[in-house]
């Protein structure tokens, strides 16, 4: 081979290699852009189950992609108001949000069916609709009424029904009890006589305490501890029939979201989709600890009557009818909702429902 031949084409191969370099380089930098974000949560920072989630998300974006996408995340009040998260996000305040659904049913009631309704379904009906049914595609329809996009990004499994000051036997004793409830949940047992009140969670204890409230639901063992409810109120009631597998979405403004490279959108949804199963994880680890605290500090444990849910669960129908008579979005998304979760509990009534009350029964005669 003639040597200057050679080493002529291997120049002319460098140059061209150095030139593929130097075009791939904006390309990379276009897909792979340095971004900040802001997130704000509608959660106090010591309650490590709920906020958490918000870092779960930062956590994993920031790692998939290199450190190019930070997103930093606020307790609720450092940038607005816990029950404003989704409104600054809107109005392009912050970029996202860790939020529920239903404290904005002021604006919209269908607002509610994004975290849960009084009856709906439970944690895994839940994640089936929204991933596996039509729960994003309709709920995101709607939010993009108020500039926003969602996805799941929490559960808190069925929740407790809530701290009370005096015991709750009959629908009748529900009569002038002031209550923090969220949701569709006041709307309900409002028509059963109770007072709701709409409380951020670290705003509620002082509202007991002071006695401008009557009752409280919250979450769980785990938070309600946390947050000391079982100081100012000794009954506490299960099951919460408006929770029974409450969501908590992640919110993103629709126009950022919109202009977010593809590989960013697929990080943040894989980082929400993290955050969602191990919030759920995480109650389910600490939950069973809390409540044998919460026994053994005074609290008086009471479950619901079954009068009491099932006028519950008759008066949650009438609302839903109205407010479907009225509203298309809620008719819609509700509608399919109910579906769904008819189908499901028809197959979850064989499946889990069988296998878990046997070993129920084992735990209770100390055979696990």
């Amino acid at each position: 081979m003639d040597r200057r031949s050679f080493f002529k084409k291997a120049a002319v191969t460098g140059v061209g290699a150095a030139a593929a370099t130097t075009l791939a380089a904006p390309a990379i930098a276009q897909t792979n852009p340095k971004l900040t974000w802001r997130l704000t949560s509608s959660f106090p920072k010591s309650l490590d189950t709920i906020y958490g989630g918000a870092e779960d998300i930062a956590k994993h974006v920031a790692a998939a992609t290199d450190g190019n996408f930070t997103i930093q995340t606020y307790a609720a009040g450092e940038i607005v108001p816990g029950l404003q998260a989704a409104d600054a996000v809107s109005a392009a305040t912050v970029e996202m949000c860790h939020t529920c659904s239903y404290y904005y049913v002021g604006k919209d009631p269908t607002f509610a069916i994004g975290t849960a309704i009084p009856f709906g379904p439970n944690a895994r009906l839940t994640n089936s609709w929204f991933y596996e049914g039509n729960g994003n595609k309709l709920l995101n329809e709607f939010y993009a009424t108020h500039g926003l996009y969602g996805m799941i990004a929490g559960n808190t499994g069925a929740q407790m029904g809530g701290w009370f000051r005096k015991e709750i036997n009959t629908v009748d004793d529900f009569k002038g009890v002031k209550m923090r409830i969220a949701g569709l949940a006041g709307r309900v047992v409002e028509k059963l006589g109770v007072v709701p009140q709409q409380i951020a969670g670290g705003d509620i204890y002082p509202a007991l305490e002071k006695g401008t409230i009557d009752a409280a639901e919250w979450v769980g063992p785990y938070d309600d501890h946390k947050l000391g409810f079982y100081k100012v109120a000794k009954y506490y009631y299960y099951p919460a029939f408006w929770e029974g597998g409450p969501v908590i979405h992640a919110m993103v403004n629709l126009d950022k979201w919109n202009n977010l490279p593809k590989n960013y959108q697929a990080a943040l949804t894989d980082a929400c989709a993290f955050a969602n199963t191990n919030m759920m994880a995480k109650y389910d680890m600490k939950n069973p600890v809390a409540i044998k605290q919460l026994v053994g500090e005074g609290t008086i444990l009471r479950p619901f009557s079954q009068d009491i849910l099932e006028a519950c669960f008759n008066s949650a129908m009438d609302v839903y009818k109205d407010i479907s008579s009225k509203n298309e979005w809620f008719k819609k998304i509700y509608e399919d909702q109910a579906a769904f979760k008819r189908e499901g509990y028809l197959w979850m009534q064989l499946s889990e429902y069988t296998y878990d009350t046997f070993m129920m029964i084992q735990q209770r005669s100390g055979k696990l």
